[in-house]
This record gives C-alpha cells, sequence and structure tokens, in this order.
C-alpha cells in the first residue's frame, strides 16, 4: 500500500511540475540587442568602456528613411543605446566622467552629431531631453564601398587611444576617446 501512495504522488508531483517548467519563450527579436567593449580582448578584466545596444537592419529600406538627417535617433532600435565608461574619458573633445549615458545621433550630410546624454532607460528618442545631454560631439561621416545590413558599433585601437565606431549600409563615423586627464 505504501509503494502504491508513493507512485501515486510521484506521478502527481510530475505532472504539476513540468507545468511549472513549460515556459514559453518568445522568438528571436526583430533588431537583436548586442554589445561591444574596449578593449576587445575578452581576457582583459578591466574595460574601459562598454556599449550596449540593438542591431536594426535595413530590410530594403534606405538608411535616410530609418534615421532621417537633421533628426535625433536613437542610435539602434528598441531601447536607446547605452555607453558605460568605467573610468573618466575624453570623448570627441569633451570630458566625460565615468558613468553609463545613452547615446544619440543626429545624422547629417558629412557628418553627424553624437551625443551622450543622462536619462537612461530610454525607448527610442521619443522622450529624448536636450537638457540631460552632457555631451554633443560633431564627427565627420565616411562612405565604404562595403553596405552593412545590420548597425553595427566596434572599438578599435588609434594608438594610445581608441575609437567607437558605428556603421550602417555604406555611412560610418568614429569618435575618438582617451583616458581623460580630469
Amino acid at each position: 500500500m505504501k509503494k502504491v501512495l508513493i507512485i501515486a504522488l510521484m506521478a502527481f508531483a510530475m505532472t504539476f511540475s513540468t507545468d511549472a517548467l513549460a515556459q514559453k519563450f518568445s522568438g528571436l527579436d526583430k533588431s537583436p540587442m548586442d554589445m561591444a567593449a574596449y578593449p576587445t580582448d575578452y581576457k582583459v578584466s578591466a574595460k574601459t568602456a562598454r556599449v550596449i545596444y540593438s542591431r536594426p537592419q535595413l530590410k530594403g529600406r534606405s538608411l535616410s528613411e530609418l534615421a532621417p538627417a537633421g533628426k535625433v535617433w536613437r542610435t539602434g532600435a528598441n531601447e536607446a543605446a547605452e555607453v558605460t565608461f568605467y573610468s573618466d574619458v575624453n570623448f570627441g573633445g569633451k570630458e566625460i566622467k565615468a558613468g553609463t549615458y545613452s547615446i544619440f545621433t543626429i545624422p547629417g550630410q558629412g557628418e553627424w552629431t553624437v551625443v551622450l546624454n543622462n536619462n537612461l532607460n530610454q525607448w527610442g528618442a521619443y522622450s529624448y531631453d536636450e537638457g540631460a545631454d552632457v555631451a554633443r560631439v560633431s564627427v565627420p561621416s565616411a562612405e565604404d564601398s562595403n553596405s552593412l545590413e545590420e548597425f553595427s558599433i566596434a572599438f578599435k585601437e588609434a594608438g594610445d587611444s581608441f575609437e567607437m565606431v558605428m556603421g550602417w549600409d555604406k555611412t560610418r563615423i568614429s569618435v575618438p576617446i582617451t583616458a581623460s586627464k580630469m
């Protein structure tokens, strides 16, 4: 009798435990989240910078349609991109304290404005507040012969400093970053 009762209790428990573990997961996001860090070598434990952003795709659309010239753009998709500096830096000529900032860009002909903003966790640029800007940096835009289907951000070495490089379609921009002497 004890064996029958134990088997019945185990069957009952297994029935309810599989229901509890039957979680529904959503599919892959249309603009998946990504991250880039500097230094790019993941064996280095001390990072200087890290950016988290979502990667929209052209899918037959034009860059100017998705990130119109002269308008504040969230720099990616979904939530505004966020960059964390783990120490004070000089970001394109502006002294920036260590911390996390949202990144916005304003595309233009031949140059883009890259904006660091104090307001975090923003969906898109819908609630963008210019009064919360920490820095605005104008950088030249260049055209590459290769087209990038997905918006991308990467860091690259540049002598004693590094650059945050953004690219989409054939457009490329780069912001120089150095350790600050603040």
